[in-house]
């Protein structure tokens, strides 16, 4: 069902259709970040049968995808968002409309209203890098978005930091030390490094369409860590992407306070390797407490 609200007398909030694939995609890259892959019909499509990437919830209950559309049916902004049949807490996955204030109110109204049977509402939250966001709000470089969330009765808060790397055009040699396997989920490659049998640090990274690649994970045993394993295996999982064809890379790393000595070195590592801070990506959540039914 489509509403009129403002922001114009001509502007029309409804479902999204296959026909609005091109102008959403623009919509969605106008905010893309250095490194984050180019949005493709393969994501919309998933996105609008639910299956979006949120961290935990692999399939969705209730999706849903507003389109802000013009008199002539074009696609000011767009917003996606999901609720749970046994969840009390709704989703705005994603939301974009070139940092117009009144579209996003609109935007955000709408998907509000939509999940007004949810006593809490996320946004920006669970998904990892990749074509529909960056895995949370850039909160510098969209801060008109960020007004109209808080305009809204959204918090926010600080969750990581997005980062940025150019790859070189001829790849830097790299010692192979981590077995390679394919991976479905995130889709590219697994890295390991094993001592014996015992898997001590892993990587899991894939390069998209677009030649931008992200470094979806990487870690090493708390046992086996100043052994410069991360080094490595970050130096061979670029080679690997490189190799892949890719260009650029893109990651994101814990930046919620106090900072620890583990955060601390994962920002020396990657900034040994030229990446670079691009934007803090934040999230945000919505409460509201229905008053309690009156006694007889």
């Amino acid at each position: 069902m489509a509403s009129s609200p403002n922001p114009d007398s001509g502007a029309t909030m409804r479902p999204y259709r296959p026909e609005d694939e091109p102008g959403v995609q623009e919509l969605i890259d106008a905010d893309r970040l250095p490194g984050q892959q180019r949005c493709t019909p393969e994501q919309l499509a998933a996105a609008r049968h639910g299956r979006l990437a949120l961290a935990g919830w692999a399939t969705s209950a209730r999706p849903g995808i507003g389109v802000l559309a013009d008199a002539d049916e074009r696609p000011r902004g767009v917003v996606a968002y999901v609720s749970w049949v046994d969840v009390r807490t709704g989703v705005i996955c994603w939301a974009y409309g070139r940092e117009e204030p009144p579209v996003l109110r609109t935007l955000l109204g709408h998907a509000c209203a939509e999940l007004a049977h949810c006593p809490k509402i996320d946004a920006f939250v669970g998904a990892p890098p990749g074509p529909l966001g960056p895995g949370g709000l850039p909160r510098a470089r969209r801060a008109a978005t960020h007004d109209a969330l808080v305009e809204a009765g959204f918090t926010g808060r600080c969750q990581g930091a997005y980062l940025y790397c150019a790859l070189p055009g001829e790849p830097w040699p790299a010692k192979l030390v981590a077995d390679v396997f394919p991976c479905e989920v995130p889709p590219g490659h697994r890295l390991i490094i094993r001592d014996g049998i015992e898997p001590v640090a892993e990587a899991v990274v894939g390069a998209g369409p677009g030649r931008a690649a992200t470094v979806y994970w990487i870690e090493t045993r708390p046992t086996h860590r100043g052994r410069g394993l991360g080094r490595r295996l970050l130096g061979q999982a670029l080679a690997l992407l490189a190799e892949q064809g890719a260009c650029e890379v893109a990651l994101v790393i814990d930046d919620v306070p106090p900072r620890t000595p583990e955060n601390e070195a994962a920002a020396r590592l990657f900034g040994s390797f030229g990446f670079s801070l691009v934007d803090r990506l934040w999230t945000y959540r919505r409460e509201h407490h229905r008053a309690p039914l009156p006694t007889a």
